[in-house]
């Protein structure tokens, strides 16, 4: 798009500070930089041209007209009008979106004909009064900010309920619709019949902006999705080795709805990791065991696809390795949330909330704030090391894969127990050799990752095999004499 152009109005020499205040912010802020350009006099190079001229010119051809009114009027010409008054006449003359700044608490210094422009600008427009210019630059940016979402350039509220540009209800997949309808009747007894209208539908879940169908209700149920939010597809690969190495064995673009999405990743998964049978002992349905359990496959890609960041061009990334399982999102936690909050009770903040309430309909997530804590449970039930989340250039989540030859035991025998008790005892002959070892140094040492250190840590304490003396930074471990 092209950059809306500002004209900042004033007395040079009485706002010299304020105009390059203004001018290195509006340059140097990566929001305002994106959409605005900012045009001053004193920037323009000599030429041979009437002054006059060329601010009145640039009045015409600006979107937004900023004045800025102290105690100087400035010259005048033959009818008596300076510069700053014939500029604000022109931008008022010609329909310019206006933006007027009065410095001090009062005009009782102020030149007489100043006072009057003041009285003129205030006839038809809100002005702010400033003292100094860090106040000016906040006022100003507050009301850009405002410009922008006037004009639907930004917007404050979350992305899912922003308009999908060029999106049409013909856009629109009718059996999807009936699809959730019937499905979201069954699993949370959606209200709304299920032979209402698409209309009916989009109204009921908030998915439409003025009429205009909104990003959600694209991602949710639209015959093209990608067609309008490009980076909305999930990529998934599966390696070999541990590392990302080319050639890639397996690579799948996957696109459509959200929920074809979740569902494609799921199963490209499950139909690469382990898989054991058990036996009909308990009943006539046999017991089917995945190495890693596919409620915490899902949970994590349920995740990443109704929580990331679709303002970003990245991609929703699900990579299997040959020991572990890492699914990506461009995006981040909330405010209120932490990483070591995601794994204690914690409410429910969905950063695409007219994307998470139908996912939750249909059964998709839960509103709890229970998914992380739940494939925690499932992985400890299964006999793996604790997810780990982590946050960088987005959200991450890994999960440890068991060993293969320990996914062929038979349902109900504990896996890893002794792997796992070996590693336990390594720990404690660590401790015991050096009461102040940290975390890390312990990974190091045993070669596990530190959240797996930690995971180990809690259940020796929780089995009073060790304690922690002192604090976190600067106190030691202890280990409990076995009675």
């Amino acid at each position: 798009m092209n950059p809306v152009r500002i004209f900042i109005s004033s007395v040079q020499k009485e706002f010299a500070g304020e105009r390059a205040a203004l001018r290195d912010y509006l340059r140097g802020d990566a929001l305002m930089r994106r959409f605005f350009e900012v045009f001053l006099f004193e920037d323009v190079p000599a030429a041979d041209r009437r002054t006059d001229d060329l601010y009145l010119d640039e009045v015409r051809h600006c979107d937004i007209y900023v004045g800025l009114f102290g105690n100087d009027y400035g010259s005048e010409n033959a009818e008596g009008l300076s510069p700053t008054e014939r500029e604000f006449d022109l931008a008022t003359a010609e329909g310019k979106y206006r933006l007027i700044y009065v410095r001090g608490t009062d005009d009782e210094a102020s030149h007489p004909r100043m006072r009057a422009l003041v009285r003129k600008a205030q006839a038809g427009l809100i002005r702010k009064r400033f003292n100094t210019p860090s106040e000016l630059v906040a006022g100003l940016y507050a009301a850009l900010v405002d410009y922008l979402e006037e004009k639907q350039l930004i917007r404050s509220g979350p992305f899912d309920a922003a308009p999908c540009a060029k999106a049409t209800p013909n856009d629109l997949d009718p059996e999807r619709m009936t699809w959730f309808l019937r499905t979201a009747r069954t699993t949370r007894r959606f209200p709304i019949a299920e032979d209402a209208s698409p209309h009916e539908l989009l109204e009921h879940l908030n998915l439409l902006d003025d009429g205009r169908l909104t990003n959600a209700a694209v991602l949710l149920f639209a015959k093209q999705p990608q067609r309008f939010l490009i980076s909305s597809e999930i990529k998934c690969a599966h390696f070999h080795g541990t590392e990302v190495a080319k050639p890639i064995p397996s690579y799948q673009v996957y696109k459509g709805t959200v929920f074809d999405l979740v569902d494609a990743a799921v199963d490209f998964v499950l139909s690469k990791i382990a898989l054991s049978v058990g036996t009909r002992e308990a009943g006539p349905q046999a017991p089917v065991r995945y190495e890693i359990p596919k409620e915490v496959v899902a949970e994590a890609i349920v995740n990443a696809v109704a929580h990331r960041d679709y303002t970003s061009s990245g991609s929703v990334q699900v990579m299997l390795f040959s020991d572990r399982l890492e699914v990506w999102n461009p995006g981040t936690l909330p405010p209120s949330l932490t990483l070591e909050k995601l794994r204690q009770a914690h409410g429910s903040v969905p950063g695409n909330p007219l994307l998470a309430e139908p996912m939750y309909l249909t059964g998709y997530i839960e509103r709890m704030g229970t998914g992380t804590r739940d494939m925690i449970r499932h992985c400890i039930k299964a006999g793996l090391p604790e997810p780990e989340f982590a946050v960088s250039d987005g959200f991450q989540t890994i999960i440890r894969r068991a060993h293969h030859n320990e996914t062929e035991r038979e349902p109900g025998e504990k896996p890893r127990e002794e792997t796992r008790e070996k590693t336990r005892e390594r720990i404690l002959a660590l401790i015991a050799a050096d009461p102040t070892i940290s975390t890390n140094e312990l990974a190091e040492q045993i070669g596990i990752t530190p959240k797996g250190v930690e995971w180990q840590l809690r259940q020796l304490k929780q089995a009073g095999r060790l304690k922690r003396v002192g604090p976190r930074k600067g106190g030691r471990w202890e280990v409990v004499e076995e009675v």
